[in-house]
């Protein structure tokens, strides 16, 4: 059912991420033209360059992940002690390590660095990184076999680091990496994870039935922040 459930997901978003349905508009519009079906051409054309010039100059993604980054607030207060830190993983492209062998971030490379400042903050708290490999092709390579390079730039002890590599996404994140660990009730953990993403793996793990404490990371918005489109 997992595996399912991720064919479809990545087959479903291939589908419907902005990008690709102008991509699809525009094969649909030269497909109109040499069907000399001009009228319509024309007006998807328009559509289409409308659609365009309102992603150039508005800022839709940052509206959109905004109400996201809020749901949690950044920086909380953490008790003075804590049982156990978990990572998502998406800092670490798998492929550029491998090739380039040595640690190739991400845009998420918040994640990791927070994950080692908790981890020298609270140095007796169980440390684990889950991250596997998203990709329907060419999986072989896992991110958590290439992030105790960046832990060792960091002067992090790898030895307290405990690595799930086999998730491909959030639900499996927190379903192999609860069986991994088994944290038992009653004990403390906290999240790190981008903060517009904080929400979704929240739910996901209190679903599972680990409750967590969100430190997000990796935010996007501000007030009065405009993101230079050129």
């Amino acid at each position: 059912m997992e595996t399912l459930f991720f064919l479809v997901s990545k087959l479903g978003w291939s589908l419907v991420q902005p990008d690709a349905l102008l991509l699809y508009l525009l094969v649909l519009c030269c497909f109109l033209l040499y069907r000399h079906h001009f009228r319509l051409a024309r007006h998807l054309l328009t559509a289409v360059v409308g659609l365009l010039i309102i992603l150039a100059y508005l800022p839709l993604g940052e509206w959109m992940i905004a109400p996201l980054e809020h749901r949690f607030a950044a920086n909380p207060v953490l008790p003075d002690s804590v049982d156990g830190i978990i990572t998502l993983g998406g800092a670490l492209d798998p492929d550029l390590s491998a090739y380039w062998q040595q640690a190739e971030l991400s845009n998420s490379a918040e994640r990791e660095i927070a994950f080692a400042t908790l981890a020298r903050k609270y140095p007796k708290a169980r440390l684990v990184m889950t991250g596997g490999n998203g990709s329907l092709v060419n999986n072989e390579l896992r991110e958590a076999d290439y992030l105790p390079l960046f832990f060792q730039q960091l002067q992090l002890d790898t030895t307290r680091v405990v690595l799930e590599r086999d998730s491909r996404n959030t639900n499996e994140n927190a379903i192999l990496s609860k069986a991994l660990v088994q944290p038992r009730p009653g004990e403390v953990w906290v999240l790190v994870t981008s903060a517009s993403h904080m929400p979704r793996a929240v739910g996901i793990f209190c679903k599972q039935g680990w409750p967590v404490l969100p430190w997000p990371v990796d935010h996007m918005t501000a007030p009065n922040h405009h993101p230079n489109r050129f």
